[in-house]
């Protein structure tokens, strides 16, 4: 749309999506990583390596968990593998909501009426590419927010940076190692796209001006599907070789070991973290879409008579 001879409504380009999204993605994640952390706290809580016999459970809750780790490893172990996460933003969130308009398009063959088949195909194809490219940098992210400081204790930090980090699966692990957890991820991923995002996608068109609801809901629908998944995918890219077998093995284990529930570790700060973390990306994404767009049109529109 045209207004007062500006082109404001013009419709951002791939390019702007897929920058936006990555960038807000980033957003998001600074200000909710230390719900991811203590997700993934809970989530590996009660493995048999974790938990000596006999041994209390060490968090408890989702304020209990951020409270004992600043007790005890200090207020910077919340940000632990926080540069793998943005890393990880910009390589996921830049794929997955950045090229889900296009690949909604080109379901629909290039048609504005995109139909929930075409979004739930959409929003696979975009979570699944976005593994593939993020995998590793996801990997990282999970073992350092796993990694343990105590000091007292005389253990060894398992990687001392996140160059050590990658350095180091690659060589211990094989480049495959890089990649642990992939398919487990995946099916994780594509729940999360299609809860996500064609839950966002739906709701705005219906009650746009509750934007910042429907971004909750939709943080809501997706950690209820997704809950199971994700402590899979958890479990299994921290596990050390050889302790799991593959993704099915680490989930019989869980259930033989530790039961339906275990399903659900981690819940309360999974759905806090992704209802939170939707609100943020959401809004930041369409503000950072805006901006960028007023930019390209400040840079290619004429400076005016001389």
């Amino acid at each position: 749309m045209v207004s007062g001879g500006r082109t404001a409504d013009l419709a951002p380009t791939a390019a702007v999506k897929i920058f936006s999204a990555g960038t807000a993605g980033c957003v998001a994640d600074l200000v909710t990583f230390p719900l991811d952390t203590a997700k993934v706290r809970l989530q590996i809580q009660g493995e048999s390596r974790s938990l000596p016999e006999g041994q209390r459970a060490k968090y408890r809750g989702v304020f209990g968990t951020i409270f004992t780790m600043v007790k005890t490893e200090g207020p910077r172990s919340l940000y632990s593998g926080l540069v793998a996460g943005l890393q990880r933003q910009m390589s996921f969130a830049s794929v997955r909501i950045g090229l889900y308009d296009n690949m909604k398009q080109f379901y629909t063959r290039g048609s504005e009426n995109a139909g929930i088949g075409a979004r739930l195909l959409a929003g696979c194809t975009t979570g699944a590419m976005a593994v593939a490219f993020a995998q590793p940098t996801d990997v990282v992210k999970v073992r350092f927010q796993a990694q343990v400081r105590l000091p007292e204790s005389g253990s060894v930090k398992r990687y001392s940076s996140t160059i050590d980090a990658y350095r180091t699966i690659a060589r211990d692990e094989g480049v495959k190692g890089l990649w642990k957890g992939c398919l487990p991820n995946i099916t994780r991923n594509a729940i999360v796209n299609c809860s996500e995002l064609v839950t966002y996608d739906v709701i705005k068109e219906l009650i746009l001006k509750y934007k910042l609801m429907t971004a909750f809901a939709a943080g809501f629908c997706t950690t209820i599907v997704a809950s199971p998944v994700d402590v899979v995918k958890t479990r299994f890219m921290n596990s050390v070789p050889g302790q799991y077998s593959g993704a099915i093995n680490c989930t019989l284990t869980m259930l033989i070991k530790e039961g339906p529930t275990a399903f659900y570790k981690g819940f309360m700060p999974s759905f806090l973290r992704l209802g939170s973390w939707n609100i943020v990306m959401f809004v930041s994404y369409e503000q950072i879409k805006r901006a960028v767009m007023r930019f390209q049109q400040s840079w290619e529109s004429p400076i005016g008579p001389v």
